[in-house]
């Protein structure tokens, strides 16, 4: 007897760190977020695209993150989402609960606009994907006398935009600065949404650096009726639907070699169009977990479906891949971000 009590005793203390092991297991990154609300921080205002997606893709996504937390979508809209990533750095808990949507220009943002700088550092972030890789376009009302980019050479137009550092405040500097149209910068709007309410108004003739899946989705009408100019397209490569359109290149209208590079730098930030971050600290486990998860939504035939029926396009990038681009961008030469700061000069 007193053999079987000591082998239960030596049992059982062999047992002990496993039965502990066992008590822990749910505070793994497979479980972490059971029970847990994740905040998705919206930089733009509600009903533009980048809501727009954001709200489409926080519908399926808890559905691929293991423990199926809740997701709340907070828009915090300013400074073309600078506000958002200053919060995101500096206030937002570091534990994997808060996540971001941010407009690509406030990733490139402290790097060609000096007075964002030490607002936050976009390389310090931790990126969960984008949701597209996008093309960007400049248009105006039918009723505009400005109808082309060459109309805008010896005519004024003038193009609604947000606030400094936004994509409409930008693309409308640097069409003017790299190739020398009259444009005039009316800014002090919200968002696409408000902008699209004074093209309607004739308060403005249009606006530039529009995403072309965020102008399909929000202003389907405006293209089946034709009541828009597309003036000229931004991107790597010519977007094909637009080119059956018969819309030219931004590039195409530049004669500079070095404004032309210059320029590019500008429009690289499209690659990673829809842009997805966790604040710099999250843990490794939960960023993997958020990453992968972000994948899985994105190849899940209910978001396609869902995307579909908001009118936006997908063409997501893993979030290891955004983060690579991002440090490219900031590895530039200076000569070349100095002519890219020059470009988008309001």
């Amino acid at each position: 007897m007193k053999k079987n009590n000591a082998m239960l005793r030596f049992t059982m203390a062999l047992a002990a760190p496993l039965i502990c092991l066992g008590a822990t297991a749910p505070a793994t990154a497979a479980d972490f977020y059971a029970g847990k609300t994740i905040r998705f921080v919206v930089g733009a205002d509600v009903g533009g695209g980048y809501d727009i997606y954001s709200r489409t893709i926080s519908r399926t996504w808890p559905d691929f993150i293991p423990g199926k937390p809740t997701i709340v979508v907070q828009n915090m809209p300013g400074a073309g989402s600078g506000r958002a990533a200053g919060y995101m750095q500096n206030i937002a808990p570091k534990d994997g609960t808060y996540i971001a949507a941010l407009m690509p220009g406030a990733i490139i943002g402290p790097l060609l606009d000096d007075k964002m700088k030490g607002q936050y550092d976009p390389t310090k972030f931790q990126y969960l994907g984008t949701a597209d890789s996008g093309t960007r376009v400049c248009v105006t009302s039918i009723n505009s006398k400005v109808k082309t980019l060459k109309d805008a050479m010896t005519q004024e137009v003038k193009m609604g935009a947000s606030q400094s550092g936004g994509s409409t405040v930008d693309y409308a500097a640097m069409v003017r600065n790299a190739t020398g149209a009259k444009v005039k910068i009316v800014a002090g709007y919200k968002g696409t949404a408000e902008i699209g309410l004074a093209i309607e108004r004739g308060e403005v003739d249009g606006l530039c650096g529009w995403d072309w899946a965020s102008l399909k989705a929000q202003k389907p009408d405006w293209l089946r009726d034709k009541k828009i100019n597309i003036l000229v397209q931004f991107g790597q490569d010519p977007e094909p639907e637009l080119v059956k359109l018969g819309v030219p290149q931004f590039t195409s209208f530049i004669k500079d070699d070095a404004v032309k590079q210059a320029a590019e730098v500008v429009m690289a930030q499209q690659i990673f169009g829809r842009p997805y971050i966790a604040p710099p600290g999250v843990p490794a486990a939960e960023i993997e977990t958020l990453r992968s998860s972000f994948m899985k939504t994105v190849a899940d035939p209910k978001f396609i479906e869902d995307a579909k029926k908001a009118r936006i396009d997908v063409s997501a990038m893993a979030g290891d891949k955004v983060q690579a681009i991002v440090n490219k961008i900031y590895g530039n030469p200076k000569d070349v971000i100095v002519r890219a700061k020059s470009l988008i000069k309001p």
